[in-house]
């Protein structure tokens, strides 16, 4: 029987960013902008947990990476939608990066993986 972890945060993408994009669409030029808000909101999910953070996301949601806490080295996060939703850039040891957009309460689980980073790896991420 496996470890349980705890979950934090499942979810899909904030709905503002559909919202947001499908209204923006009426310019011919913001459309490609509304279509992959919707592919997002349709496939890519968010599963942080005390030990790891999963996404999913891709075509049909085929793509999955998990990341342990004690591989990040740095977490880049940028507001969108006045603030209600965000972007984050996890930074991992081996030069990759994995993206997580359109985060619902960003602030709040920002906070979360660099409490949790910090507890694996005894070292703060924040300046």
């Amino acid at each position: 029987m496996g470890i349980r972890e705890e979950v934090y945060y499942e979810g899909g993408p904030h709905i503002g960013d559909v919202i947001l994009n499908v209204l923006l669409s009426v310019f011919i030029v913001t459309i490609p902008l509304a279509v992959g808000a919707v592919v997002r909101a349709v496939w890519l999910r968010f599963r942080i947990t005390d030990r790891r953070v999963s996404v999913t996301g891709g075509w049909r949601g085929q793509n999955r990476a998990d990341v342990i806490y004690s591989d990040i080295v740095k977490v880049n996060k940028v507001p969108r939608g006045i603030g209600l939703w965000g972007d984050m850039v996890l930074f991992l040891k081996d030069g990759s990066k994995v993206e997580l957009r359109a985060m619902p309460r960003y602030k709040e689980v920002y906070a979360y993986i660099i409490d949790r980073v910090a507890a694996k790896t005894k070292k703060s991420l924040e300046a």
